[in-house]
């Protein structure tokens, strides 16, 4: 105790020395401050939180790695359960679906799916497991980020359990496949409910009514029902085709976007692509109890053999995507700090991985995010 009050007092001395010199204050409200209104945490929300991680094939281990580096780093309130999943696995093991059903979330770099063949996705398996029903890529332009579009800030939420890309399949006869199309009325509550609670102005309904009648038509008979509860969110659709066409010569028309199953997963990708790459757009996968964050788009999330000997993958879209992960668990601070840090490394552009047009290693980038954090 007494140790500590000399250099109190000094501190105290100090800092009535400047405020003697400092300028009168300013009125209320011309004052520059950090923020206006503080957050107040219920008594408990400190306490760390356990997350389930799950690095992957590829890329995963890097990038997952540098989300653990970054978060020690801020010593964030959380702490990882890391389990071993590889897309060549029959199953997700059992107690991988027990950890995350017990911690809530969990954090996940990309999983090889082998093509044709008959071998289940390990993604799809999880999504329907734990019932993550909306799946959310914010596409977004970086400052600093060169791109052929400017304004471009798109939210793609598409339906995660059905459709198409589900894997919800059977042979009505040999050689003749049917996919099962169900439209889910809880996809367009939680697009305007996502518009709602972030203040965005229009939610657009991506489809293809014009020839899948039945099952599109149903998906824009649900979004229709519940834009009327939100007056104060503009609503209108579009074709899937003229969806695709539009955003590669007009992608700042778009607000939030809801779609089926496999839409989404390609008008997803498409719109990364135009803001600044798969490399940088963070997303995640949510249900009623559980939550899985990933990088946004999935095209690129296990990279190549090459990436990973160099160990040059670029982290940047989970480290974003971890941010809304600590959002998401009500850590505000945090998620602002990791966010600022992640963009101000982009915009002061010496620090890039080769998909953002420089030669950096993932170890690179992860080291100047930390030396950025606030």
């Amino acid at each position: 105790m007494a140790r500590r009050s000399l250099p109190l007092l000094r501190h105290l001395l100090h800092d009535s020395t400047v405020a003697a010199a400092a300028p009168p204050p300013q009125p209320l409200g011309l004052a520059g401050s950090r923020r206006s209104v503080t957050y107040m945490p219920r008594p408990g929300d400190g306490a760390p939180r356990a997350v389930t991680l799950i690095p992957g094939d590829g890329i995963g281990p890097l990038v997952t790695d540098a989300v653990r580096q970054v978060m020690e780093a801020m010593h964030a309130p959380v702490y990882f359960e890391t389990y071993e999943v590889h897309g060549d696995m029959s199953t997700v093991p059992a107690e991988v679906i027990e950890s995350i059903r017990r911690n809530k979330v969990c954090l996940k770099g990309g999983l090889a799916t082998p093509v044709g063949g008959g071998v289940s996705s390990l993604n799809v398996q999880l999504r329907k497991e734990l019932d993550l029903y909306a799946s959310l890529v914010n596409c977004f332009n970086l400052p600093g980020l060169p791109t052929r579009h400017e304004n471009v800030d798109i939210v793609v939420i598409r339906e995660n359990t059905e459709g198409e890309y589900s894997g919800l399949e059977h042979e009505v006869v040999p050689g003749v496949v049917e996919s099962l199309k169900f439209c889910s009325e809880r996809i367009a509550k939680y697009a305007f409910e996502y518009a709602y609670l972030n203040n965005r102005k229009k939610v657009t309904a991506v489809h293809k009514a014009n020839i899948m009648k039945l099952a599109d038509g149903l998906f824009l008979e649900s979004c229709r029902e519940v834009a009327t509860k939100y007056p104060g969110i503009k609503y209108n659709e579009i074709i899937v085709d003229n969806c695709c066409m539009q955003l590669v010569s007009k992608p700042e028309q778009f607000d939030v976007m809801v779609t089926p199953n496999l839409y989404g997963n390609l008008v997803a990708n498409t719109a990364a692509g135009i803001a600044g790459g798969t490399g940088v757009m963070p997303g995640g996968n949510v249900g009623q109890d559980h939550a899985i964050f990933e990088q946004g788009a999935s095209a690129g999330n296990v990279g190549n053999e090459k990436l990973v000997e160099q160990k040059k993958a670029n982290p940047v879209a989970l480290l974003l995507s971890s941010a809304m992960m600590l959002r998401h668990l009500q850590f505000p601070s945090f998620a602002d700090r990791l966010e600022t840090a992640v963009k101000r490394v982009i915009a002061e552009g010496r620090y890039r991985t080769k998909d953002l047009g420089g030669n950096g290693t993932t170890q690179e980038v992860v080291d100047a995010v930390i030396a950025n954090l606030d």
